[in-house]
């Protein structure tokens, strides 16, 4: 039997279906102004009908969150905490945790309850996980200070690290890719990161964002492409 893996981003739904770790099949769907509303429901079903599958993992990529030390322990609150980030619904979004032991930290994030009941109904070995703690698992870091970024269509996800340690992330709406660069150097200034001495990781749709990576390349000395997504290869989804 085949795994059917999801990824849910702020405008869309991308899935892949897997044997024996090798992809066979991958689809993205992305919003915009002339697809329907209800369009990424509409695939979730589709996909969901498609086949009995062995195993189910769900990727949430949508930027309701909130970071906080492991051991964080006052779950009541998870709500409260993505509300300093974003208008949350709690009628219609599910409270999720996940845990990241590497770093030390936890995501409380919420994702929409229509689609968790679409997939728990199933009765399928699920597994749940927010993108910045699958993407935080898979860096590898020094003891310097670095900065991640996972690129999305038109979102963006990052990471400031200093010496092993997280000191900031961030998921947030990318439609201008200029504003995206204003916004981290922004931060870079905040929390005392010098151009200079920082060194950048970019993963994910580095094609479809060739002008924020090019424009970055003017100012930043250190930069590395580590991922680039192809098809059938995606970094958050392997």
């Amino acid at each position: 039997m085949r795994k059917l893996s999801l990824l849910f981003t702020k405008d869309g739904l991308q899935w892949q279906i897997s044997k024996s770790k090798k992809v066979l099949e991958e689809k993205i769907f992305l919003k915009d102004e002339e697809t329907p509303a209800n369009l990424v429901t509409a695939k979730l079903d589709e996909v969901l009908a498609s086949e009995k599958f062995s195993e189910i993992s769900v990727i949430s990529a949508i930027n309701h969150f909130s970071v906080v030390e492991e051991g964080f322990e006052q779950h009541d609150l998870g709500y409260d905490l993505i509300a300093y980030n974003a208008d949350v619904q709690r009628d219609s979004e599910e409270l999720m945790l996940s845990v990241n032991k590497k770093f030390g930290v936890q995501f409380y994030y919420s994702f929409p309850k229509d689609y968790y009941q679409k997939i728990k109904q199933l009765e399928v070995p699920t597994n749940f996980n927010f993108s910045g703690e699958k993407f935080l698992n898979a860096l590898n870091v020094k003891n310097r200070k670095e900065i991640h970024v996972n690129l999305y269509h038109q979102q963006a996800e990052f990471f400031a690290i200093e010496n092993k340690k997280l000191v900031l992330y961030n998921n947030l709406d990318a439609t201008s890719e200029v504003d995206f660069l204003y916004f981290i150097m922004f931060t870079l200034s905040k929390i005392d990161f010098g151009i200079t001495e920082t060194y950048f990781y970019i993963y994910g749709e580095t094609t479809e964002n060739e002008t924020f990576i090019s424009e970055m390349q003017k100012f930043v000395p250190n930069l590395k492409i580590v991922f680039d997504n192809l098809h059938k290869k995606n970094f958050v989804l392997a």
